[in-house]
């Protein structure tokens, strides 16, 4: 059904949608590739919301060039009017005769109707194109069109046996300068970072995006059921800050604000944060990939409640020993039955440390 020069030309398609990598949110990454005749007449991505998307950008560079050629795109043309016009539309009036996508559009208002649209008025259209290459690039959106909740990714630094910090909370540092530079880049992808109230006391992290370069930082979200979180925090400084909360005490919650913070007061029955709760209000604002920087307590209450998507572990080369906090705090088994099993994607040397990438199953 595909050629190799169709390949040839998704997979820069999916070059250009990476681009958006950090800004797109809370739009899907997408990238367009206009081809006339064997020759790239035109190519655009999709930069951030509200901006033209990959097809716009990609049909101005080609002009008339455009008519008579196939747009490889990395996400099915939209067919409805948000911020921008429709995408299938204005391929339609460019005069483009094939449209080739990686994979339908999971946003209801799509899902289908695009490519039906192009092939209303004749044009050929083909999906399925490095379709898991297309799903990779937008999981966290993916995850939200579907199951109205964002990607959760949590991210560990811990010891070869698996220690995440001293009984005293001290953490810093266990892995190496590139582990924590290479610990950016997936935050700067995140449309929000969460942590817990011990972190921020522990640690006094900022976890705002300072080792690559992005014009977007994160939402930084706290989990604080006691509203615990020192006024003086580094997480408070320059807003964008969700403190979320499980009890109503209006002098903290009011101090809070006073230095810039939103507070989310959503108690479970045992008195603690709603957290899957938590996630579906950060989906309803438009938040497709969650970035979990936290102790090993909150660790274990996500991963209880089966609702991370993904470990990001960094190892470094060296023992710290048994008087110490593990990754999680999980209750202890019995049978080995009762395990959590995980499907390692990635296994990688970042500098001195060994970074593992696995998908919960």
């Amino acid at each position: 059904m595909f050629s190799s020069d169709d390949h040839l030309y998704m997979a820069r398609a999916l070059e250009l949608a990476e681009r958006g990598l950090y800004t797109a949110t809370p739009n899907p990454r997408v990238g367009c590739v206009i081809v006339r005749e064997g020759a790239v007449v035109g190519e655009g991505w999709h930069e951030r919301a509200g901006a033209p998307h990959a097809e716009a950008n990609a049909l101005a560079a080609a002009g008339a060039r455009a008519r008579g050629a196939t747009a490889y795109v990395s996400l099915e043309p939209c067919v409805h009017q948000g911020r921008t016009g429709p995408c299938a539309e204005a391929l339609i009036q460019a005069g483009v005769v094939r449209v080739v996508a990686a994979m339908q559009d999971p946003n209801p208002l799509v899902a289908g109707k695009g490519l039906a649209r192009l092939r209303e008025k004749g044009i050929e259209t083909g999906c399925g194109l490095l379709e898991n290459e297309g799903r990779e690039m937008n999981v966290g959106f993916i995850s939200r069109m579907t199951r109205g909740r964002p990607w959760v990714r949590m991210k560990i630094a811990a010891s070869l046996d698996g220690k995440t910090a001293l009984m005293n909370g001290k953490s810093q540092w266990i892995t190496g300068v590139e582990a924590r530079r290479d610990g950016h880049h997936w935050r700067a992808r995140a449309c929000a970072v969460l942590t817990g109230a011990g972190t921020v006391r522990d640690d006094n992290p900022r976890l705002t995006v300072r080792e690559v370069t992005t014009t977007r930082q994160p939402l930084r979200v706290v989990v604080d059921s006691k509203l615990e979180t020192p006024l003086t925090a580094n997480i408070l400084e320059g807003g964008g800050v969700l403190v979320a909360a499980a009890q109503e005490d209006k002098p903290k919650i009011a101090a809070l604000k006073a230095k810039g913070a939103e507070v989310l007061v959503m108690p479970n029955a045992a008195g603690k944060v709603e957290l899957g709760g938590l996630f579906r209000e950060l989906a309803r604002r438009g938040v497709n990939e969650v970035h979990v920087e936290a102790g090993f307590r909150l660790n274990g209450s996500l991963v209880r409640e089966g609702l991370v998507d993904e470990a990001l572990i960094y190892l470094a080369p060296a023992l710290i020993g048994d008087k110490a906090h593990g990754m999680f705090e999980l209750p202890e088994l019995t049978d080995l039955a009762g395990r959590r099993e995980l499907r390692v994607s990635d296994v990688r040397m970042i500098g001195p440390d060994i970074r593992v990438m696995a998908r919960f199953v």
